[in-house]
């Protein structure tokens, strides 16, 4: 039997790992797809939609179309789920007999294909193998200079198409070339450093501060750049700062690690950092406007987004990343005001918990 392909209508959404209720309580509740309802399940809840279709993490929804639901203004513009890493929005079916044949028709279609696999693990690597490569192994964010010891942002992320693909049998692949993200399954994954980093909360700044390079062509924290942390404690974010050479301010309540606090290029402040007015930082770090704000404080997304509000209209900070931690249920018109504010991107870190971040980078 020759190889067969099959499109599909519909989208397909691969869930962030363990976000699988999230995801579906997104499309539920944010673009009233589907419901939300009691179940004997350990959440206590199901997802229910006519058609939809789990392979483990990856959900096909037949009847969403990103770009002509009239249910909802956000799904009409092209918006997609933040609780999925990558989104198939012209998702097909590949019928084949052998591996050589599944790789050949997939590079047939386009260069770049990354793997989803639950199941059927050698099969799929077999396949793999037979791709043009692509590296899907952990990343760097820093590259250290041989001679200086001095760090610097290494990680670049290609903007060319990247496909993604499973086996839902053995000879059956679901996949999409058109997808929402150029990174592999739309997850960057770094090697971690288990030493040095005063919290894993370090994770987060480096796939935040990659992604406003690659989304943004943001200029990111170096040498004579002044930045300001809010919500500093233990450390991790202004260890990564100091890591690409940036002076710190760093405000919370508590202290830094030791290291940090004997830092000569971070100052620290025992404080509430919202109460801070925009200029009294600046005069802090002797500039009159910041290169970069910083905010990993727990409060409520309200109290946020007025602060936001205040560093932007004092017009102080080039450019900003915050996380925006949920409160129970998610208010979905409330961040929509985060995702509205012009130069502005939401998204769910793969390092995030149950959280959004929102990043601005100055035109």
């Amino acid at each position: 039997m020759p190889v067969c392909i099959t499109k599909l209508e519909g989208t397909a959404f691969l869930a962030f790992p363990e976000c699988k209720n999230l995801l579906t309580s997104e499309l539920s509740r944010r673009f009233y797809y589907g419901k939300i309802l009691s179940a004997a399940t350990i959440s206590g809840s199901a997802f229910a939609s006519q058609n939809c279709q789990w392979f483990g993490d990856l959900l096909y929804c037949p009847d969403f179309c990103v770009d002509s639901r009239p249910e909802t203004k956000s799904a009409k513009n092209g918006d997609l789920p933040y609780w999925a890493s990558v989104a198939l929005t012209e998702p097909f079916l590949l019928r084949f007999e052998s591996i050589g044949e599944a790789s050949r028709a997939l590079k047939e279609i386009q260069r770049n294909w990354a793997p989803y696999q639950y199941q059927f693990f050698r099969r799929g690597a077999l396949i793999q193998e037979k791709l043009p490569y692509i590296n899907l192994k952990d990343k760097n964010f820093f590259k250290v200079d041989e001679e200086t010891g001095e760090k610097h942002f290494s990680l670049e992320i290609p903007k060319s198409p990247m496909g993604l693909y499973t086996l839902i049998d053995e000879k059956t692949i679901f996949a999409g070339a058109v997808t929402s993200s150029s990174i592999p399954a739309g997850l960057i994954n770094f090697v971690e450093d288990h030493e040095n980093p005063p919290s894993r909360a370090y994770l987060k700044i480096q796939e935040s501060l990659t992604l406003a390079h690659h989304f943004f062509g943001a200029e990111l924290p170096g040498k004579k750049s002044k930045c300001f942390e809010a919500g500093a404690c233990p450390g991790g974010w202004t260890w990564v700062l100091r890591g690409l050479g940036a002076d710190v301010f760093a405000v919370d309540r508590a202290e830094l690690v030791p290291s940090l606090m004997e830092d000569s290029h971070v100052k620290f402040l025992a404080h509430d950092a919202f109460t801070l007015k925009p200029e009294e930082v600046c005069a802090e770090l002797d500039c009159q406007k910041l290169d970069w704000v910083f905010s990993d404080v727990i409060c409520y997304p309200e109290r946020l987004l007025e602060w936001i509000n205040l560093w932007l209209e004092s017009g102080r900070t080039k450019n900003m990343i915050c996380t925006i931690k949920m409160q129970g249920e998610i208010d979905w018109e409330l961040v929509k005001k985060f995702a509205d504010i012009p130069n502005s991107r939401v998204v769910h870190l793969h390092y995030n918990k149950h959280e959004l971040t929102w990043m601005h980078v100055e035109k």
